[in-house]
């Protein structure tokens, strides 16, 4: 079957009511014109909301919630309502599998979504496959690209690891210092920084002169400090979980005012008030931002309408708590995912599970995804050989306790050589 063409446009929507308190269940009554196909489309969104992602979970099903209320408010997918079908994974691999098992059998969910954590992503791609279930990951790791997944498996709405870590890496051989010393979380996620950052500021002249891999259930860091070789010139510091803010305070109470230049993925900090007291010594040092947390002074249109939807406020958090930080950098792949799911099952017809492979099909033609509403953290170029998207990553520095940005990436900064054309393979 010929894939269907899929446009490079985008209607950009607008002047959609704010968001209040989403359900889970769309009003369907709006759609009864629909006729016999107005049944809602189950999205089956695996979410951390316990574990060591649970920070990441809470903020990822808010944004879930408000982009399914502007899918819906503006009449669904297909004519039909969107449904989310949400099940806590516990940020655990084997659950992971497990919920994907009850979304297909127990559900009837159309496909699957949603999941972040590189680990319960890995562990679950096998059996979306095995039940020849649409798997979005809103993930980061370089899993998918890579071809360890499968064809089922998808990333349209974040940028992957070795994307990032390649297009940082000139900054921080420029500006920062060549001489780097590491500390990752141990497992893939982890892996994925330590090994593609380490050729990334080889090919800048710089190298990494030590390694300091950090279990994810470790809640003291002190000891690994003086692991650090003198000779560093900048700590590269991408820590996730519960732990980070004590991480981060302990490495200031090491450093003190002596510390090397800091750069650092916002994930250590993701969740976490810049105010918060034992942070001031962060000020002037960078961080990698996938969406910029505090709007900027040339903010977007899209942004703030965005920022709107969900309910943050120019500072990255809630707008009914100003203390309730949200996961800003990485929550924006939900709402953008959630939007190509839509594109993708437009193109494709799509009308239930029969037509799983057509919405596979059509999500691998899409390319161009022009900056919009549907896109706000910027323009993107989907590849559907490998099922990864590429986009611009945002450089901040901290000014008087913001996150101001100080770089942004070319889509070119992130491109690399394919590693898998999934197209090839049966379905």
């Amino acid at each position: 079957m010929a894939k269907k063409t899929f446009p490079t446009r985008r209607k950009i929507l607008t002047g959609m009511a704010a968001v209040g308190a989403a359900s889970a269940l769309p009003d369907v009554t709006r759609f009864a014109q629909a006729g016999s196909h107005s049944a809602p489309i189950k999205i089956g969104f695996q979410v951390h909301r316990t574990g060591i992602g649970a920070a990441y979970g809470r903020w990822y099903e808010r944004t879930t919630m408000a982009a399914t209320k502007v899918i819906n408010d503006a009449g669904g997918i297909n004519g039909r309502p969107v449904e989310i079908v949400a099940e806590d994974d516990g940020t655990d691999p084997k659950r992971g599998a497990e919920v994907l098992e009850k979304f297909a059998n127990q559900h009837g969910c159309d496909i699957a979504y949603g999941t972040l954590f590189s680990h319960v992503v890995i562990g679950s791609a096998p059996r979306a496959a095995e039940l020849k279930m649409p798997y979005f990951v809103v993930s980061e790791g370089h899993h998918v690209a890579s071809g360890m997944l499968n064809r089922y498996t998808l990333q349209p709405g974040i940028t992957d690891v070795k994307s990032q870590v390649q297009a940082m890496a000139p900054f921080v051989a420029s500006n920062l210092g060549k001489k780097v010393t590491m500390i990752f979380p141990d497992f893939a996620f982890g892996h994925n920084h330590r090994d593609f950052f380490s050729d990334a500021i080889e090919a800048q002249g710089g190298e990494v002169v030590a390694k300091l891999a950090i279990p994810p259930t470790e809640t003291s860091f002190t000891k690994y400090f003086p692991q650090i070789p003198r000779e560093t010139e900048v700590i590269y510091h991408v820590m996730v979980g519960p732990s980070v803010l004590t991480f981060v305070k302990e490495m200031g109470e090491f450093f003190g005012p002596s510390a090397p230049q800091i750069f650092g993925f916002i994930d250590s900090l993701e969740a976490v008030d810049f105010a918060t007291p034992g942070l001031e010594f962060l000020e002037g040092t960078h961080f990698w931002e996938g969406m910029p947390r505090y709007a900027q002074a040339d903010q977007t249109d899209y942004d703030k309408f965005y920022r709107a939807q969900v309910g943050v406020d120019e500072n990255g958090a809630s707008v009914d708590d100003p203390k309730d930080v949200s996961t800003y950098a990485h929550m924006f792949g939900c709402w953008e995912t959630l939007f190509t799911i839509k594109d993708g099952m437009e193109a494709a017809g799509y009308m239930g599970p029969q037509d799983r492979t057509k919405l596979i099909e059509a999500v691998e033609a899409i390319t161009d995804m022009p900056e919009s509403n549907e896109h706000p953290q910027g323009a993107k170029l989907f590849n559907g050989k490998t099922h990864q998207v590429f986009g611009p990553q945002y450089i901040s520095k901290v000014e008087g306790g913001k996150l101001v940005v100080q770089h942004t990436t070319s889509l070119e900064d992130g491109f690399y050589p394919d590693e898998v054309d999934y197209t090839t393979q049966s379905f």
